[in-house]
């Protein structure tokens, strides 16, 4: 790789070593050209990628991504001309024992600079709106929180084709039967087979082979909360050779809107569930790496909290095939954006629409085998932000979101609820009590606790966005450098405050007007999303799913991620894992009325365990004591007052002030039966909570 002057010839000098698939960035960090602390940009040059290789005859080159504007010359010829990263290209080509690839990734500023068309809105995300104009990615755009790094280069795979071409599995389930259906290109006579059970395919008029497979009893896909996320091998057989394709699941999945038409809530194979997880970002921001290796431990960490479900927003990139492959495999439902977000897109031209319509068509394609796949959305928070302009409900939508997308969705992924906004519903499309909304009353709008039952939030795809403080241990953040920590905070464009203020708030409505430093910081997220989401999975609530803002950290310091930069959990992951658990207790105040335990069970078994409630005064003197044994039924809840399992009053809420507080901390332990372990706790403090100990985690 090197690079160029924008319009300059190929260099003779300055070439480095590039990774493939990678990016420019990715080579100048390995070369010490480039600090991801110090970012230079990239977009104000051309960056030139060589490499010879061995192959004669007629073959087929792929070019699985190029970030943004790209040449791409064989053997002196031209082949190829792209503007839109989000497309895979296949390439028919002639080889010549000893080649050369060259590709010229143009700056993307320049190309800018000729691109014409005025937009009806700009949005504050990023700083360049001009953006819209081309189909690229907006990390490294969005400043407020993320350095300024440029995506260029050949950030997903180039290959050689070899073996079966284009095949497309797609696994559906009708009741009990699976049905898989295969399309492929491939020489010669061939058999599909899922374990013991095959069928011949049967070549078309067009030259592909195609065929249906049916599965009776098949062994379903679950997200893992709610049972096995079980995947079938599936084998083509010619001749004697044998070809695993990959692996499918078989689920169903549809919406429940509730009785009233306003709500939203996913069903999988029959049983409703209460969705949650957090949002994704990518990898890592430099790399835009989609391999197993680099993508396993953030995944891994996320089943690891109990999370059934990542989100990829419109402000990221279409995720790669290891993603959902390891998606499927951890039982990780998957809510995809198409890559639209905050801007006025010109989807009236022709040319632009067309490659619309292919990056669309090549995701669902790519994705049609994976079950863990299970919302599809048309794109991030672009009626909110035309409708926060106050700009008529005329211009909140279009054809991008209400003709083109559902349809390429019906086409090809008729089995994923389609979605044209996140958020959207209601008379705003961003109001919580209908639909889908972005939640950030507790949290970004500071408002207390109770404003999430007040809300009536029916599923939430983004909420909860806090400076969350890493532990102690974690290397490289900038403990003692105030002008350092300051920068890791994120904060939206524009705004004179940030989200460290945010979280300093929930310290004081916590823990009292004098609380600070980092323990206090990491103790009151955790805390608040801990309430947050009991109040949410109660039996009663309107809200049926909450995705946390975010998964993980670009850079180390107090970001939004739960997961630290290096890869380490946060404080708040392990309140998130504690919340999000499927066999669970969790306490709601409800004043006058006393406490609510709401104990909730997921599995697909029946789970019988031992309830005690005992209350505390200070010093660890028990006041109060109550235990009872309780039988949860599979994918069941039960909620018992405070009241009915004590038998008497006590004002266990501190609710009617006859006098000092008669408790301190309300505990409730749910213990197994059988074999005594803990399955899962919850604390209530009436009279406000402790100071969290110094140096905790």
């Amino acid at each position: 790789m090197a690079l160029a002057a924008p319009g300059e010839p190929m260099p003779e000098q300055g070439w480095i070593a590039a990774p493939v698939p990678g990016t420019a960035a990715e080579a100048l960090r390995a070369a010490g050209r480039w600090d991801a602390a110090q970012p230079t940009p990239l977009h104000d040059k051309d960056v030139w990628y060589r490499a010879r290789f061995e192959g004669t005859g007629r073959r087929t080159l792929r070019f699985g991504g190029l970030a943004t504007v790209a040449e791409v010359w064989l053997n002196g010829a031209t082949i190829l001309r792209s503007d839109n990263m989000f497309l895979a290209h296949d390439v028919e080509a002639e080889l010549a024992g000893d080649n050369e690839l060259l590709i010229a990734f143009r700056s993307l500023d320049k190309a800018l600079e000729g691109r014409k068309g005025r937009a009806r809105w700009r949005t504050k995300i990023v700083e360049n709106n001009a953006l819209r104009l081309v189909r690229t990615t907006l990390l490294g755009h969005m400043t407020g929180w993320q350095p300024p790094v440029h995506a260029v280069g050949p950030w997903r795979p180039i290959t050689l084709v070899e073996g079966p071409r284009d095949v497309v599995l797609h696994a559906t389930l009708d009741g009990e039967e699976g049905i898989l259906q295969l399309s492929l290109r491939l020489d010669g006579e061939a058999t599909v087979a899922v374990g013991e059970h095959g069928v011949p395919l049967v070549r078309t008029r067009d030259g592909r082979l195609e065929g249906t497979l049916r599965l009776p009893r098949v062994e379903k896909w679950w997200p893992h909360t709610h049972g096995t996320p079980t995947l079938h091998d599936v084998k083509i057989r010619t001749g004697a050779t044998e070809i695993v394709l990959g692996r499918v699941g078989f689920r169903s999945i549809a919406v429940d809107r509730d009785a009233d038409g306003e709500g939203f809530a996913l069903v999988v194979n029959g049983v409703r569930i209460f969705a949650r997880g957090a949002c994704w970002s990518a990898s890592d921001l430099v790399s835009l790496a989609g391999d197993r290796a680099r993508l396993a431990p953030w995944l891994t960490l996320a089943r690891d909290a109990h999370m059934n479900m990542i989100r990829v927003g419109g402000t990221m990139i279409y995720e790669s095939e290891d993603f959902f492959a390891l998606c499927d495999e951890l039982g990780l439902l998957v809510w995809h954006d198409f890559m639209f977000a905050n801007m006025d897109y010109p989807i009236a031209d022709a040319v632009f629409r067309a490659s619309v319509e292919q990056e669309a068509a090549q995701f669902l394609t790519r994705t049609q085998r994976h079950p863990s796949l299970a919302v599809l959305c048309g794109g991030s928070e672009v009626a909110q932000q035309v409708s926060m302009m106050g700009l008529p409900p005329a211009l909140w939508t279009g054809p991008l979101y209400e003709e083109i997308l559902p349809a390429a969705v019906a086409r090809l992924r008729p089995d994923v609820p389609y979605v044209p906004h996140s958020p959207g519903g209601g008379d705003l499309p961003f109001a919580t009590h209908t639909g889908i909304s972005h939640y950030y009353g507790v949290g970004a709008y500071r408002r207390p606790l109770e404003d999430a039952r007040r809300a009536n939030v029916r599923f939430t795809s983004e909420c909860l966005a806090f400076a969350n403080v890493p532990a102690a241990a974690s290397p490289g953040v900038p403990w003692g450098d105030a002008e350092k920590w300051k920068a890791a905070i994120p904060r939206d464009r524009g705004t004179d405050w940030d989200f460290e203020d945010v979280t300093n708030h929930y310290v004081g409505l916590l823990y009292g007007p004098d609380a600070k430093g980092f323990d206090a910081q990491r103790a009151a997220t955790g805390e608040v999303m801990e309430a947050t989401i009991a109040e949410w999975r109660r039996a009663g609530s309107s809200c049926h799913g909450a995705l946390v803002w975010m998964l993980k950290d670009f850079v180390p310091g107090a970001g939004w991620g739960v997961i630290d930069a290096n890869g380490l959990p946060k404080p708040a992951w392990h309140a998130l894992r504690r919340a999000f658990r499927p066999v669970q207790v969790a306490l709601t105040d409800e004043g006058l009325d006393g406490l609510d335990i709401h104990l909730i069970n997921e599995t697909p078994a029946p789970v019988r365990a031992r309830l005690m409630l005992r209350c505390f005064m200070e010093g660890g003197t028990v006041v109060m004591r109550r235990e009872r044994e309780v039988e949860l039924p599979p994918r069941g809840t039960l909620t018992i007052g405070s009241a009915e399992l004590i038998g008497s009053f006590f004002d266990i809420t501190w609710a009617y002030r006859f006098g000092p507080p008669p408790l301190q901390m309300t505990e409730v332990t749910l213990d197994d039966c059988t074999s005594g372990a803990r399955l899962a706790d919850a604390r209530h403090y009436p009279a406000g909570r402790p100071m969290p100990p110094s140096g905790g985690e």
